[in-house]
């Protein structure tokens, strides 16, 4: 699997997130287009998908909420997240494994 969905940055590992609002539950889906896609409980409106990407993020991977950061993608379902102090490695691992979790 090509680890395009992740980039290393000095700050942090930053992920492409796909988002997908209004779904039945919050959760990692697939790998798709080099994004991570992402369904999310919240609708898209006033930043609630947004706020629920971030929790998701923030539990997934074991990080505090202010380390998540929405860097792109304000309103669109294409989105890039700031996961301060992780590496490309981490972020990849935790994906991976999540998807390997499910079969996928």
């Amino acid at each position: 699997m090509a680890r395009d969905y992740v980039k290393e940055t000095p700050a942090g590992a930053v992920l492409m997130v796909l988002a997908a609002p209004r779904s039945s539950k919050t959760e990692i889906v697939e790998i798709q287009q080099d994004r991570c896609k992402i369904k999310v409980k919240a609708p898209p409106v006033d930043g609630e998908a947004n706020s629920a990407l971030v929790e998701a993020l923030s539990k997934i991977f074991k990080i505090p909420k202010k380390f998540v950061i929405l860097e792109k993608g304000q309103t669109g379902k294409q989105k890039s997240f700031l996961l301060s102090g992780l590496t490309k490695e981490q972020v990849c691992q935790t994906v991976e494994a999540i998807l390997a979790e499910k079969g996928k």
